[in-house]
């Protein structure tokens, strides 16, 4: 489905570059991570002012996420970041909480709210909450856009986002925990995409699944950006230095850089059964698509991978112990329960969609995004897409023919 451009001329890369190849496997219908079956999604963007730039995005397993886990694995690909409830998923393989995409001084007030949110609604009529529940907050940082000392995400930003969240296609840009992100240099935030996998089921019998990954962009070099293995970034920087552009991208208006490179989240859904190991494999995956970018994973860069599975319902453990109707679960009296899971020779496909969705999802972070002026004055200018196209298509034209 095609979006339209903005009102301020905004366009996904799909639509800016159609003719750009962004990979095998097709999108989905939303090209977004909601178009995982089940995957819900709220992005709430918090600016009162210039000096607030921030916000909070909420990712929904599942809409029974409180009475089923996901299957869950993570990747580490650099740590200086931040991702709760990540001891939890190594050590068994669930995700047993909404997630939530924030910024760093916020990570409390996230951890917070979805507390307050399962006392609030699942709570028994003793006043005690039954949930089992470690919640999921991750973080990258916009503090040269937004006053951290504001702390303008509340508890109450996440309850709202829990209670919201839908499947609609994610906003893009500007939004959510994306806010005031910032990605090689340019205004980022988030974005995300989707890729529809052709597989078979259980029985045999042909069947569609698909990936969807969200990213919450805040990294990156400015000479670094590829789009479409075209060095974007090195190119405006040479047009900068002969005189053909107006102020560098990757300053303010007293010539000074934004921030140290910084972090990326990516969180990947699908709808295919995996198992947590399969998971972790696809986890890691993603980082084929930030490389394509221009991501490194740099020392100073939090970059942290989580991939879920809708496709297995695993009871949600309560403190009663007593789950689907099956027999009281004793911590000493083994209790199986049916798990599909892919046959590891088939999953290469799966591996694929990952890594082009997760470029992709980059790519619209950036060109959604809109120029930005925030705290103390600072400005970050958004991606120019007209530069885009003239670079990238340019290429493209001159290739067509090899």
């Amino acid at each position: 489905m095609a979006q339209s451009a903005t009102p301020s001329g905004r366009s996904r890369l799909r639509d800016l570059l159609p003719q750009l190849f962004l990979g095998e496997w097709p999108a989905g219908p939303l090209n977004s991570i909601t178009d995982v079956p089940g995957v819900l999604v709220n992005t709430q963007s918090i600016h009162p002012d210039r000096n607030v730039n921030t916000g909070v995005t909420t990712i929904l397993p599942r809409p029974d996420w409180f009475k089923y886990s996901s299957l869950a694995g993570i990747f580490r690909f650099n740590g200086c970041g931040e991702m709760t409830g990540t001891h939890w998923i190594e050590e068994t393989g669930l995700l047993t909480s909404p997630i939530i995409l924030t910024t760093s001084s916020s990570v409390g007030d996230g951890y917070r709210g979805v507390l307050e949110y399962a006392f609030r609604h699942h709570s028994n009529e003793e006043g005690d909450m039954d949930l089992f529940i470690f919640p999921l907050v991750a973080e990258t940082y916009d503090g040269y856009l937004n006053d951290q000392s504001r702390f303008a995400v509340t508890p109450e930003h996440v309850v709202t986002g829990i209670l919201t969240a839908n499947s609609d296609r994610v906003p893009e840009g500007n939004t959510g925990g994306g806010t005031g992100m910032i990605c090689h240099r340019f205004k980022g935030g988030t974005g995300s995409s989707s890729r529809v996998v052709k597989g078979f089921d259980v029985t045999g019998n042909p069947k569609d699944y698909t990936v969807g990954v969200l990213v919450q962009a805040n990294y990156g070099s400015k000479e670094n950006l590829c789009i479409g293995g075209v060095p974007v970034g090195r190119i405006i920087i040479s047009q900068e230095s002969s005189g053909t552009s107006e102020r560098p991208a990757d300053t303010d208006s007293s010539g000074n850089e934004p921030r140290k490179d910084g972090s990326i989240i990516i969180v990947i859904a699908t709808d295919v059964p995996l198992t947590p190991v399969q998971l972790q494999r696809v986890a890691k995956r993603a980082t084929t698509g930030l490389a394509r970018v221009g991501g490194y994973g740099s020392n100073s860069s939090g970059d942290i991978f989580l991939a879920f599975t809708t496709a297995t319902k695993v009871p949600f453990q309560e403190f009663s112990m007593v789950a689907d109707g099956k027999p009281k679960v004793h911590p000493t009296q083994p209790l199986p329960r049916a798990v599909e899971m892919l046959d590891n020779d088939s999953i290469s496909g799966v591996f694929e969609a990952t890594a082009d969705a997760t470029e992709e999802a980059i790519y619209n972070a950036l060109c959604m995004a809109e120029t930005t002026t925030g705290y103390k004055g600072r400005s970050v200018e958004a991606l120019d897409l007209d530069k885009v196209r003239e670079i990238v298509g340019g290429t493209l034209a001159m290739t067509s023919g090899l």
